[in-house]
């Protein structure tokens, strides 16, 4: 049990989430009853954890909401909280699915309210897809852009002139910035300090760095200083975003299913299902599976 000298003791479970790989996905701390536990206490979990995030489930007082799935969650890094995280969400509902049957659980985030239903492969292996909130998207400055770039060390002459910067959301905000290339993607080497300041200023969660293998395929690389993490190894909310982006800028022809692998660069293999549907505004889908550490 850890927090207990907090006066709330939360018992964690380790997932890693993306994968049915114990060495791949991104792992993530998951608590399924935190009733009791106050800021405090699960910051100091998720500290101690160490994962850059920490589900923390909060069961309904009335019990028949816990049997309709209605349940609250948030989410810590080992910093700070934050208002939504894709990874730890599926780590939560098949850590749920595996001791109560798969089924629905309608979360209350602090981004909106998200649903995730879970089902099981003819392999045996537990998949979850979350709904995030609905997407959009805004302009970056340039002269915000010009720190940005500043900070990851790259120039504007290496950027994808077909996916543009932009700031995305879907739950949490992330700047989506594109690489022409897969070598650029694959060399990361930035400026932690600076990057984790100008972030914390505009309220970013992880910078979403993406390259386009095809319409329907991409890789990405996800830093996240202000959780004091240099990477995340996959990133379900920066991925839902990264969904609402392309159907806003008109890049894919919704209804469709994009490929995002996340990770590979950094020896922890993750594959993010999502599904883009046509309606302007709907909530992205976000698929994968989980297994534990």
């Amino acid at each position: 049990m850890i927090g207990a000298r907090y006066g709330h003791p939360v018992q964690v479970l380790r997932y890693t989430a993306f994968t049915v790989d114990p060495a791949g996905g991104n792992p993530a701390g998951v608590v399924l009853d935190a009733t009791g536990a106050d800021d405090a206490t699960m910051l100091a979990t998720a500290a101690e954890i160490g994962y850059s995030e920490t589900a923390f489930l909060m069961p309904p007082e009335e019990p028949d909401k816990e049997a309709e799935g209605d349940f609250g969650i948030r989410y810590f890094s080992p910093l700070a909280e934050v208002p939504f995280c894709g990874h730890a969400t599926i780590a939560t509902a098949v850590a749920h699915a595996e001791r109560h049957g798969a089924g629905t659980l309608r979360l209350r985030t602090k981004a909106g309210p998200v649903t995730v239903t879970t089902s099981t492969t003819e392999d045996g292996h537990i998949v979850a897809t979350l709904v995030s909130v609905a997407p959009r998207s805004v302009p970056i400055s340039d002269g915000v852009l010009a720190e940005l770039l500043a900070a990851l060390r790259w120039s504007s002459d290496e950027l994808d002139p077909a996916l543009p910067p932009r700031v995305a959301y879907g739950g949490a905000w992330h700047p989506i910035v594109a690489a022409a290339d897969r070598e650029r993607l694959a060399d990361l080497d930035y400026d932690f300090a600076a990057l984790a300041e100008l972030m914390d200023r505009e309220g970013w969660v992880t910078v979403d760095l993406v390259q386009r293998e095809s319409p329907t395929v991409y890789h990405a690389r996800n830093p996240f200083p202000p959780g004091g993490v240099v990477e995340d190894p996959a990133t379900g909310a920066a991925a839902a975003a990264f969904g609402g982006y392309l159907r806003e800028l008109g890049t894919v022809t919704p209804p469709t299913v994009l490929t995002i692998h996340q990770g590979y660069d950094m020896g922890r293999p993750s594959t993010i299902t999502v599904r883009v549907p046509a309606e302007p505004g709907s909530g992205i889908a976000v698929s994968g599976s989980a297994v534990t550490l």
